[in-house]
């Protein structure tokens, strides 16, 4: 099977530049990607301390990581037939409200 054909992609993340070599088909979607860490990023900025761009990204990764094992521990226990606990329900309402007061922000 031949290697996959890959392009090289600058994004923007945190109001920097990179090149990023990204493989056809996946255009779009490494852009919403980049659009998303960027976003967080920024909220983790706008919190308040002097962070510098290693630690926000460090701190963004991790809450990214958070978010998505307790989607999969949701799913696991969607798939399993469970109801949501009240500890889940509780964290989707405070990421909700994160998104919401980042939307807010964001200049037009």
């Amino acid at each position: 099977m031949p290697p996959e054909k890959q392009t090289a992609l600058t994004i923007r993340i945190l109001g920097r530049d990179y090149s990023i070599a990204c493989p056809d088909g996946e255009r779009e979607s490494l852009l919403n990607s980049a659009e998303y860490l960027s976003r967080r990023m920024h909220a983790i900025q706008r919190k308040g301390k002097t962070l510098g761009v290693e630690r926000i990204a460090v701190m963004a990764a991790l809450n990214i990581a958070r978010d998505l094992i307790a989607a999969e521990r949701r799913l696991e226990r969607q798939e399993a037939g469970l109801p949501a606990t009240d500890s889940e329900i509780t964290e989707r309402l405070s990421q909700l409200q994160l998104h919401i007061e980042s939307a807010l922000k964001e200049p037009n």
